[in-house]
């Protein structure tokens, strides 16, 4: 590829090989990939190898042409590891990191909402979400010691695998960013389980997209959903439409949080309050009120939650007192 090519908007992939992972001062990338997708569909990659020290400012130059000329940065783990890596190299060199003033996806976290039950590693995921599991691949652990054996030695044959994995890191990372936004462009009814529709409607929340969020909880509460994800995905559509100011429709979903059986004791102390302040404040159902209350008591809850609850209980039988006390007079009227 000649040099004044260059990666298109609005995507670069960017993927490091690394002498350790402490990320200390004594580490430094000596494979920088990147990786984009051209005006025909075809996706290029290009990558810098660090052949001798002298050589990492011209290395860092020549990424910062690739990023100037692209648009969101997408990594994996990188908001941690590659791009603070990179900004420590540049303040080296006293060169500037632009990294920072461009929208960046590290698709590691989106991953660990949709897809977390198992393995999040890049390499898990290839197996698990993009069934293509690699064969044959150097361990990231020996990676290192290629790299040093090819300063000592100059031979460059074990640094052919390591080329090979940094490639496919790319070609994994841009396949699942792919999903990623072919989820959120399609909607709930493309999502393959219930776990991603409930990792598809926190992202439509976050977006204020609250139709399509509500059409992906309600995906995720299917019969068949894990009990984890069901209930998280009733907490949700409650607090959505509590959101929305449709009370009942809240309370509905929080008595469904209730139901569920085993339902976890913080989830299931939270639908009571929910459902304790309803009906005191909107029903109007005071017994209904002090029986939820009597509910979200509970021993393991920190001692403020249950003060806050017996401060409530003290309340509603004030109230009750005082309806009693009028329903009694109300009788004895003639």
């Amino acid at each position: 590829m000649s040099d004044d090519a260059h990666p298109p908007a609005p995507f670069l992939f960017f993927d490091l090989e690394t002498t350790g992972l402490s990320g200390g001062a004594g580490t430094y990338a000596f494979l920088i990939g990147c990786g984009w997708c051209d005006e025909d569909d075809s996706f290029t990659t290009r990558q810098y190898l660090l052949a001798e020290h002298g050589g990492e400012r011209a290395m860092l130059l020549a990424l910062a042409r690739d990023l100037a000329r692209s648009g969101t940065l997408v990594t994996f783990n990188g908001k941690s590891f590659d791009a603070p890596l990179i900004e420590t190299r540049c303040a080296y060199h006293r060169l500037d990191w632009s990294g920072h003033t461009r929208p960046h996806l590290d698709v590691l976290h989106p991953a660990r909402r949709f897809w977390g039950d198992g393995d999040c590693s890049l390499s898990g995921l290839e197996a698990e979400i993009l069934a293509a599991p690699r064969r044959d691949d150097v361990p990231g652990f020996e990676i290192p010691g290629r790299y040093f054996q090819f300063l000592r030695s100059g031979d460059a044959r074990p640094l052919a695998a390591v080329l090979t994995h940094n490639q496919r890191d790319l070609l994994s990372l841009a396949a699942l960013a792919a999903r990623l936004l072919a989820l959120l462009d399609s909607g709930a009814d493309a999502t393959d389980d219930a776990r991603e529709a409930l990792a598809l409607g926190g992202l439509y929340v976050r977006a204020g997209a609250m139709v399509r969020a509500r059409d992906a909880f309600e995906r995720a509460v299917a019969p068949d959903a894990p009990r984890p994800v069901r209930v998280l995905a009733l907490r949700a559509l409650a607090l959505l439409e509590r959101r929305s100011r449709r009370y009942e429709a809240a309370a509905g979903w929080w008595r469904q949080v209730l139901d569920v059986p085993g339902c976890p004791p913080h989830l299931a102390r939270e639908a009571a309050e929910a459902l304790a302040i309803h009906a005191e404040h909107r029903a109007r159902d005071l017994a209904a009120a002090r029986s939820f209350a009597l509910k979200s008591l509970d021993e393991e809850a920190h001692r403020a939650w249950n003060d806050a609850v017996r401060h409530r209980l003290a309340r509603l039988d004030r109230k009750l007192s005082v309806e009693g006390e009028r329903g009694l007079l109300a009788g004895l009227a003639p």
